[in-house]
């Protein structure tokens, strides 16, 4: 008896990269992507950190299979099931995975964290991965990266609104680092214990007015700098924040730059990862409504920490002024989970401007090729500009828990 091949989804290019397996581990579809950066005369393939994130899923999955071609522009994956950290099966300390990052790793850790935590509610046991090595940023970077700090206030409070606790859900950031030379490598060292397993996550319905800013809260963080950095930051941040909400409170954190072994023969080390900069989130009257803004210096410099916190301040702004009742860099987090719920319609108010990122219609357009339904929209009829999005759960559920 023959066994036929199984039928890939097909993709071309780089783009959503990470989005596009973190959907085929969920649905169990395997995929196939093409052309990835073939056009590249230097750098053609995989990059470094997508071939990370690859022996990631491979250390928190049991089955999962991928091909790549010698070049590396061609890659296969079929996904297994997500256990999480099981002792025996990739946890290398306890119940830890230790996943390093490579040096010239150039995204920021939460370009992995974010991925995970879509993966780990449908885990058969608990997430516990630790991030370490030369390559581990910790602070926003110039790809898009949010810094960790607004992966903590802004993206994981949002988990409670699809019924999975944060109570047990926990960021440890145990060394931070800005992004090295050439925005690349930090040195920093980052550990999530995700513990909120869940059969199906809920219905959202987040349809209701975004309300009203009634507090903010930011980090200013120097890592190898001086301290007198977040003070500087933090006061101009203030002097455009204060007009408008008079509860603003932002704190400092100041570390030593990680010290990295250079690699070569005498063993010797440097500091890596040395900067500063400013996360803010803002949190409204609403239930469930977070705005948030991320501003870092440059790996090149030659900005003062007082442009880093106009400029992180304006960017909040500008955020809450796109209206809706979700983020920018929480909207992806949000549809997916909508998509992978319960067999119920969701639903969502999200700003124009946001909806119509390529993000989101690149996201939009994946979740269809994956199964999931269309998604349905209308205005929200007052005088706002904002978007009432329908989503349609597929129930994909947690298959771990099913088999238990």
């Amino acid at each position: 008896m023959s066994t036929s091949a199984p039928e890939y989804l097909r993709f071309t290019g780089h783009r959503a990269f990470a989005q596009r397996l973190v959907l085929s581990t969920l649905t169990g579809r395997p995929v196939h992507i093409s052309k990835i950066r073939s056009s590249s005369p230097t750098n053609p393939g995989l990059a470094p950190h997508e071939v990370s994130f690859l022996r990631l899923l491979e250390a928190i999955t049991n089955g999962s299979s991928m091909q790549i071609s010698y070049t590396g522009t061609t890659m296969t994956y079929h996904p297994g099931l997500i256990t999480g950290t099981i002792p025996g099966q990739g946890a290398t300390e306890g119940d830890v995975i230790e996943h390093l990052l490579p040096h010239n790793c150039a995204r920021g850790v939460t370009y992995f964290l974010l991925p995970l935590c879509l993966l780990a509610p449908f885990s058969k046991s608990h997430m516990n991965v630790r991030f370490s090595g030369s390559g581990v940023i910790t602070s926003s970077t110039e790809t898009g990266d949010p810094s960790v700090d607004t992966f903590r206030s802004a993206i994981l409070p949002l988990f409670a609104l699809f019924g999975i606790p944060p109570a047990r859900i926990e960021i440890r950031v145990l060394q931070r680092s800005c992004a090295g030379p050439q925005g690349k490598g930090g040195g920093g060292v980052v550990e999530l214990r995700f513990a909120s397993q869940v059969r199906l996550p809920k219905t959202l319905h987040l349809n209701r007015s975004p309300g009203r800013i009634k507090r903010i809260r930011g980090v200013a963080y120097s890592t190898g700098v001086s301290a007198s950095n977040n003070a500087r930051m933090i006061h101009s941040a203030r002097e455009i924040l204060n007009p408008f909400v008079s509860d603003v409170h932002i704190a400092a954190q100041y570390d030593q730059a990680p010290l990295v072994a250079t690699g070569d023969k005498t063993g010797s080390k440097r500091r890596l990862g040395i900067g500063y900069g400013l996360s803010l989130v803002a949190e409204s009257s609403a239930l469930g409504v977070i705005y948030s803004a991320d501003v870092v210096v440059p790996p090149s410099g030659g900005e003062v920490p007082e442009d880093i916190g106009k400029r992180c301040a304006y960017q909040l702004l500008e955020t809450i002024s796109k209206g809706g009742c979700v983020s920018p860099v929480a909207a992806n987090t949000i549809l997916v989970l909508m998509a992978m719920g319960s067999e119920d319609v969701g639903r969502l108010r999200i700003g124009r401007e946001v909806l119509g990122s390529e993000e989101m219609v690149g996201l939009a357009r994946d979740l269809r090729t994956f199964g999931a339904s269309t998604w349905g929209l209308r205005d929200v009829e007052d005088e706002t500009d904002d978007i009432l999005i329908s989503v349609k759960g597929t129930g994909v559920g947690n298959v771990g828990r099913k088999m238990a």
